[in-house]
């Protein structure tokens, strides 16, 4: 007996680190020390020296049952761009730039390949974020996972100069709200998308005239990294009252976090067109509004709080970043909370 025969392939995983080299090597950042290998991940921190008061922001999230998506139609290239950006847009509403990223891979069997394709999706979010893919973890579990199947983490560090930092305690009665379009449904309630949706190849490679795409590949697509966004907001001088990721819990729940004891945000959800897979999937679902609001970002994964006085600079930047934003609504007096109407 011995361990390849229990279920573990050392090899495999030697392998895995070899193909995947040259994808982390594309993130690297001049403060990344060592190569990858090591036992831990070398991170100078000499770049943020110049700042007054440095504050060191984390996030980490996975990215749900959205992987059964990516087994059943053996797509796996772009689920790592979900797993970063859950990370590192959390990192990013705080006002942070994300520093470094470490995945972790959990897999009943490793198929240096598949893994390898994984991680090319971890590296190009990072790419995307500007954060260097540092080190990670692929662990074999034999026994207590499918082999075929994975799951899929990560945990983002970012700094910010303290007087920097998005709390949301600027906020105040007659800020703009302002919607960042999102890409789709990116990587929450996807427990309930498997219950509407019949989860087979047959239905996922259906064409969709509304979706403009098959039904898999609108449900599969990655979640929007809103990194860059923020940063042009920062860079045309904007400050940023409030910023609220919108994720699992959808409007109801995310958008409180942002608020301060008094303030009520009031969204116009006519302010914005839905996306179709939205609308397909409350249709298909007999979703109630209130459910939909309160589970998906409906088209907006990112709300931000700016004055009014603010808004066209802060329009103009989130348009030279390549994103699309919409004033959605205001901050009014009130008890803390979400209208929508």
């Amino acid at each position: 007996m011995d361990y390849k025969k229990a279920g573990v392939d050392i090899e495999a995983g030697y392998k895995s680190v070899e193909l995947m080299k040259k994808h982390v090597k594309e993130t690297m950042r001049p403060e990344v020390l060592g190569g990858l290998g090591g036992f831990s991940g070398a991170f100078s921190m000499s770049a943020i020296k110049d700042m007054e008061n440095p504050i060191l922001l984390s996030g980490t999230d996975g990215c749900g049952t959205k992987v059964k998506l990516a087994f059943l139609m053996d797509k796996h290239d772009t689920i790592g761009i979900d797993a970063v950006a859950m990370c590192v847009n959390d990192v990013a509403c705080a006002g942070g730039e994300p520093l470094f990223f470490l995945d972790y891979i959990a897999c009943g069997k490793n198929y240096p390949e598949k893994i390898a394709t994984i991680v090319k999706g971890v590296a190009e979010g990072c790419k995307q974020s500007g954060a260097a893919l540092i080190g990670g973890e692929t662990a074999e579990h034999p026994g207590l996972m499918p082999e075929d199947e994975y799951d899929l983490a990560g945990f983002a560090v970012g700094v910010v100069d303290e007087k920097d930092l998005i709390t949301g305690e600027k906020i105040q009665a007659g800020d703009t709200l302002i919607g960042i379009a999102s890409s789709g449904v990116h990587s929450n309630g996807f427990s309930l998308v498997r219950k509407v949706f019949e989860m087979t190849k047959e239905s996922l490679n259906t064409y969709y005239d509304e979706l403009g795409t098959t039904l898999g590949e609108a449900l599969l697509a990655p979640t929007r990294i809103y990194v860059n966004a923020l940063k042009s907001i920062k860079k045309a001088g904007v400050t940023v009252h409030g910023c609220s990721h919108i994720t699992g819990g959808g409007f109801d729940e995310n958008i409180p976090r942002m608020l301060p004891d008094g303030i009520r945000a009031v969204v116009k959800k006519d302010s914005y067109e839905v996306p179709a897979i939205f609308k397909l999937l409350q249709k298909t679902g007999n979703i109630t509004d209130q459910m939909m609001y309160n589970t998906y970002n409906m088209g907006l994964g990112m709300v931000l709080a700016v004055d009014p006085a603010d808004v066209d600079k802060t329009m103009e930047a989130i348009k030279a970043a390549g994103d699309t934003a919409y004033v959605v609504g205001k901050c009014e007096a009130g008890e803390k909370g979400v209208t929508l109407c």
